[in-house]
């Protein structure tokens, strides 16, 4: 079964840098869209970004300006590169893949740790 495979998260003091990536572990058809959400401790699951197959993107209020989603559609791979990192910014990020229409999927990683320090 294909899985989604993140890496790059990690302790980072505020103002610093962290990017993450996501890709799938297998063949899949391609999605019809790639995202990235968070969830912090005691907290709902929130979108954080998405990249559409068409390569629009859009980005929560709460990260504009400091994070970027970038997706490269022919490797099936989702990135997000965060900067000017907060302590607020500290949660558990997941990616995702949904692929509507015929042979649907939604996927998900399981998820990196990224912790902002003060």
């Amino acid at each position: 079964q294909v899985q989604l495979v993140e890496s790059g998260g990690g302790l980072v003091q505020a103002g610093g840098s962290l990017r993450l990536s996501c890709a799938a572990s297998g063949s899949i058809l391609s999605p019809n869209a790639m995202g990235w959400y968070r969830q912090a401790p005691g907290k709902q699951r929130e979108l954080v970004a998405t990249f559409t197959s068409g390569g629009s993107t859009n980005h929560a209020d709460s990260v504009k300006g400091r994070f970027t989603i970038a997706g490269d559609n022919a490797k099936n791979t989702v990135y997000l590169q965060m900067n000017s990192l907060k302590p607020e910014d500290t949660a558990v990020y997941y990616c995702n893949f949904k692929k509507t229409g015929w042979l649907k999927y939604d996927l998900w990683g399981q998820g990196t740790q990224v912790t902002v320090s003060s």
